[in-house]
């Protein structure tokens, strides 16, 4: 039986570059450049680059705090 708190995990994970430029509002391309310079929070998931929304989040709001 799956509680509360793993729907909300499932939730914010997205699973491959394309799922993260939609999310970002980027090309494929232009993600693949981000994840592999390390400069977005991203992991791998058995060979699948993936990434959490609420770190995404974060960092964008990061980023415009700094800019």
């Amino acid at each position: 039986m799956e509680s509360a708190n793993d729907n909300q995990v499932g939730g914010d994970l997205l699973m491959g570059a394309d799922a993260i430029a939609r999310f970002l509002g980027i090309t494929r391309r232009q993600t693949y450049r981000l994840v592999y310079d390390g400069i977005v929070p991203s992991f791998k998931l058995g060979g699948t680059v993936a990434a959490r929304k609420s770190s995404l989040a974060k960092w964008m709001a990061e980023i415009e705090v700094a800019a």
